[in-house]
């Protein structure tokens, strides 16, 4: 699925479904905790911290797919072509870091 596919698809799935979106405050609020959410996973699946038996059921895709999801809400309702966004920001992160990372002995 390209990303305008997937913006199109929460659009319908929204107002299919969801009646409306969310404002854009409760949509950051939502994103907040979505990210932690993740973050508690992969803090104590892959970090030092011991996974508690009620999340080890939890799947990093489907919290992963949770962020990705709020974050296409706000998305579409402030305008944002995520697609065109990305590209942006990829010349972005090249022009700028084209030789930054290779440079980085703490890379090697």
């Amino acid at each position: 699925m390209l990303i305008k596919e997937a913006q199109q698809q929460v659009d319908r799935w929204i107002k299919s479904y969801g009646v409306r979106y969310f404002n854009e405050l409760t949509n950051m609020a939502l994103l907040t905790e979505e990210v932690g959410e993740l973050a508690r996973i992969v803090a104590r699946r892959y970090g030092e911290q011991s996974e508690k038996e009620s999340d080890k059921n939890k799947g990093l895709s489907d919290e992963m797919a949770d962020v990705l999801w709020v974050l296409i809400c706000l998305a579409n309702q402030t305008g944002v072509d995520l697609t065109e966004a990305l590209e942006k920001n990829i010349e972005k992160k090249t022009h700028r870091d084209r030789e930054r990372h290779q440079q980085n002995p703490k890379l090697s």
